[in-house]
């Protein structure tokens, strides 16, 4: 019944976090390619590179289904493995399409035309990769028509989370922000397009401002995978064993999850 979970760090595991509490009896595989990451300066060529090599992993663990909790690897290599790299008994989800049909206010899967919406003015926070991919512009055009979505690369934010630096990650959110502010000075949602960034939502929210409505993958995601399973429960593998594996310092990286999720994380060698 194992599920797969990706990310290039630890910023995934927000959504393992949240996935797991929305669905207990399913044990997750959590794969964290942290040796490499983060994935945000990579090409994409070398994205799709490391995302499939990943991914064989969890299929070998016995995941028949993996969620890219990446929005690098979301962005840079979803659509191309779907076309032509996932095994015809396999399934590769994103983290996108939740965050847009929530931000549409769309069913679950609702495939109609675009249509128009009442957000007209979005900030996306990401990585450089997601950001000059425009894979979120594209995902959105395929639901909505007439939304201004104005993006700010937050570089160095994924490095000072998964250093704990929380000085420099508050710092470097507040110059985003700033820096977006000045092209898009009244946006009325925004986008936190990286699982890292949720543990920073606070710091976000305050340098936006109370009208702003923030919206960050976590919950949304959980609730999307719930549905999928619930139309598609062939999907769950045959794993039935839950872990956490790394392509880092197992000893190092569990101590880091530790932080982050306020409980103990035993990782182990990929």
């Amino acid at each position: 019944m194992a599920v797969g979970v990706f990310d290039s760090g630890l910023g995934g595991l927000t959504v393992l976090d949240a996935v797991a509490r929305r669905l207990p009896e399913v044990p997750f595989v959590y794969f964290g390619d942290n040796a490499h990451a983060p994935y945000g300066i990579r090409d994409a060529e070398d994205v799709y590179r490391l995302t499939t090599d990943a991914v064989t992993r969890l299929f070998d663990a016995g995941c028949d289904l993996a969620i890219l909790a990446c929005n690098t690897a979301s962005a840079a290599a979803l659509r191309r493995m779907q076309e032509s790299w996932v095994p015809k008994d396999k399934r590769v989800l994103g983290v996108f399409v939740p965050l847009i049909e929530a931000l549409t206010e769309r069913q679950w899967g609702d495939n109609s035309p675009p249509r128009e919406v009442a957000v007209k003015h979005v900030a996306l926070f990401a990585t450089p990769a997601t950001v000059s991919s425009r894979a979120f512009q594209r995902e959105l055009a395929f639901r909505a028509i007439g939304v201004d979505v104005e993006a700010q690369p937050c570089g160095g934010l994924v490095d000072a989370i998964e250093a704990g630096d929380e000085m420099l990650a508050e710092a470097l959110v507040r110059s985003h922000v700033e820096a977006l502010k000045r092209r898009m000075p009244h946006p009325e949602a925004a986008i936190l397009g990286c699982t890292h960034y949720p543990l920073l939502q606070d710091v976000f929210q305050e340098a936006l401002g109370a009208g702003v409505k923030v919206y960050s993958q976590a919950n949304l995601v959980a609730e999307s995978l719930a549905d999928y399973l619930g139309r598609h429960p062939e999907m769950q593998g045959a794993g039935g064993e839950a872990m956490f594996l790394t392509t880092g310092d197992p000893g190092f990286v569990s101590d880091k999850a530790t932080q982050f999720l306020r409980r103990r994380i035993e990782f182990r060698a990929a």
